[in-house]
């Protein structure tokens, strides 16, 4: 079964997108998705020190992930605006990326895969981290659902229930930074963001639970792989931007359909 390219391909996107869905979730209520995407960029600069230093793609995304995320929680409260600050260090850190990736001797580079993924690449090994990495975040996310849901809606009563926002923020970013580094075959760093954010926001006018929502969501995000993957199979496109086309459009059907509702029990 995994001889075949596109089978490795679904069942890449899949792992990718059970992780993502839930914590897509989070990133939509907080209000993070620039934060997603400063993290996604950030890659980049993993995927030049990766090479360099002929080490995992997968660590080196992983560690420089991280790094973004503790340097925006360490200055986020020293003066600057948040949106500022994300957009200082998302842009920096892509361009530091293509920079090192430029100076690197000997070592073949394909910047497009990297920046838009390969999907229709992926072999075992890749198969084997992604669905690890999927694997983990799903159950941390599960593990601590409550404790984040908590500190999402409201940090005072988490404080009052015994709960740390801080520490729970920290279990959100390091979760985000696992799905960057296995997502990166999948879409690349530019549309990483994208798999977090428009599932999750399709998914929110249709529930009424966060539960829901989050499944909702990984429904979605499945939907879009399956769909994306058959329809670059058929026009000949890129995969990877043909999953986020065909959530942007799930999307799209999900905003019109719910206002035209609106309309209706106005009237």
């Amino acid at each position: 079964m995994l001889d075949s390219f596109m089978m490795r391909a679904m069942l890449a996107g899949v792992g990718v997108m059970i992780a993502a869905a839930p914590l897509g979730c989070f990133v939509v209520w907080r209000r993070m998705a620039y934060f997603g995407d400063a993290t996604a960029h950030a890659a980049i600069l993993g995927v030049a020190l990766a090479l360099g230093f002929e080490i995992s793609i997968f660590a080196g995304v992983l560690g420089v992930s991280l790094a973004m995320a503790v340097t925006v929680s360490t200055l986020s409260g020293r003066g600057y605006a948040m949106d500022t600050l994300l957009g200082v260090l998302s842009h920096s850190a892509l361009a530091f990326g293509l920079v090192a990736v430029s100076f690197l001797q000997g070592v073949r580079v394909d910047l497009m895969a990297y920046l838009f993924g390969d999907i229709l690449a992926v072999s075992r090994g890749d198969l084997a981290v992604i669905w690890g990495g999927a694997l983990l975040v799903l159950a941390l996310v599960c593990w601590r659902w409550s404790a984040l849901l908590m500190s999402t809606l409201n940090p005072d009563m988490a404080h009052a229930s015994g709960i740390d926002p801080k520490r729970e923020q920290l279990v959100l970013t390091l979760s985000l930074a696992v799905v960057v580094a296995v997502a990166i075959k999948v879409v690349g760093v530019v549309l990483i963001a994208a798999l977090l954010i428009v599932p999750a926001a399709a998914a929110r006018p249709l529930v009424r639970t966060p539960e829901a929502m989050a499944v909702l969501a990984a429904v979605i995000g499945v939907s879009s792989v399956l769909g994306g993957l058959q329809g670059a199979l058929v026009f000949d496109a890129p995969a990877g931007p043909s999953i986020v086309c065909v959530a942007a459009l799930i999307f799209l059907a999900v905003s019109v359909g719910d206002g035209v509702r609106g309309t209706l029990r106005g009237k």
